[in-house]
């Protein structure tokens, strides 16, 4: 069993950055999908950038909403994922969650909720002044 906790979460002011964590437990990830995805109040939850790993090959999708603010990466030491987010907006205030599956094949990393098969908690990302 895999879990997945999300930290980094907080208020921030239009512009700022923010840095979310993924931790995972559980399992190694050696070959991996991590998403992030975000749920703003009364709406669905939408993708927002994955990440995706088999043996030395590594690629990402980004909705268009925050491709070029936003990064995803991996910290391999210590088994986590990172959202780096930069230049943020009110529009971004959501909680955010990130989520976890072994492979899915696909010419860029999956953006569907079903494709993934962990979810952690979400944290709580709130931009305004």
């Amino acid at each position: 069993q895999v879990q997945l906790v999300e930290s980094g979460g907080g208020w921030v002011q239009p512009g700022d950055s923010l840095r979310l964590s993924c931790a995972a437990s559980g399992r190694t990830f050696s070959t991996y999908t991590v998403g992030w995805f975000r749920q703003a109040p009364g709406k669905e939850r939408d993708f927002v950038a994955a990440i995706r790993r088999s043996g030395g090959n590594t690629d990402t999708s980004f909705d268009g909403s925050v491709k070029g603010r936003f990064t995803i990466s991996r910290d391999s030491a210590n088994n986590m994922w990172s959202l780096q987010m930069n230049s943020l907006k009110p529009e971004d205030t959501a909680v955010y969650y990130c989520a976890a599956v072994w492979w899915v094949a696909g010419p860029e990393p999956p953006r569907a909720e079903y494709e993934y098969d962990y979810w952690g908690q979400g944290t709580q990302v709130t931009v305004s002044s």
